[in-house]
């Protein structure tokens, strides 16, 4: 059993590296941060391939897939992303599309390559982190990465109802948490959570456990289930309110 992880060096990935590696699997850990995957190899116990790389380039996307398409994965995860908060009128442009790069593109390539080789040999399982953000109608001061995981989950379910159409074993999730406690909101340039942070090994415990079950969309955390259910029954534009006064909590 194989899985290849992206941003693997830290938060989500890094666990989820780790809690696969306890249940047998050899891994292929992707980040840019060789130094940091060196150091998780080292807790890790099974085979480990470490591969330094920015998937935020289109060619580092498609020369991953060839350096790996051969390893027989089982499981993809792309994990790999981040976010910033602000003004979308204030945020440099040439930072919102690295973003769109890392955040859908690297999404787009190394999921349409991995699934046509799952659905040739019926088997495997693709899990992309995406976000309650994904799952709401838009996020002020996070207008650009709230559309990024709309896409990523919009994807998701796409592409699952193809494979239930064709009766394939291959299956596809998303996960989509609420705040969590990584390095995220450092780079996002957060200064605090608005509300308490899931722990990032329950995060990723969960998600690997429905994940193996098959499940579509997978929400850790009773708080979040609570609120996507009551987000459907308020308008857009309060909702848009109440989002805004959630973010700025962030300040």
């Amino acid at each position: 059993m194989k899985a290849l992880i992206t941003g693997a060096s830290s938060g989500i990935g890094r666990d989820m590296a780790i809690i696969l590696s306890e249940m047998g699997y050899d891994l292929i850990l992707v980040a840019r941060s060789e130094d940091k995957l060196n150091e998780l190899k080292e807790e890790i116990s099974t085979n480990c391939i470490v591969i330094a790389t920015d998937l935020s380039v289109d060619k580092n996307c498609f020369d991953l897939y060839k350096k790996t398409k051969d390893e027989n994965i089982d499981i993809l995860i792309n994990n790999a992303g981040y976010g910033i908060h602000g003004y979308f009128k204030d945020s440099p442009l040439e930072n919102d599309l690295n973003m769109i790069d890392l955040n859908v593109k690297s999404v787009q390539i190394l999921t349409k390559s991995f699934l046509n080789d799952f659905i040739k040999k019926d088997s495997g399982r693709i899990l992309n982190v995406s976000s309650s953000a994904g799952l709401t109608i838009g996020g002020p001061l996070f207008a650009s990465y709230y559309a990024t995981k709309a896409y990523v989950s919009s994807l998701t379910r796409g592409i699952y109802g193809e494979l239930k159409s064709i009766k394939s074993k291959v299956t596809i999730s998303h996960i989509c948490p609420g705040p969590v406690d990584t390095g995220f909101n450092k780079k996002a340039g957060i200064s605090k959570f608005s509300s308490k942070p899931l722990d990032s090994r329950y995060v990723a415990e969960y998600a690997i456990k429905k994940m193996l079950k098959g499940k579509l969309t997978i929400i850790p955390g009773a708080k979040m289930k609570i609120a996507m259910f009551f987000s459907k029954f308020i308008s857009e534009k309060l909702m848009l309110d109440i989002l805004m006064s959630f973010q700025k909590g962030k300040e």
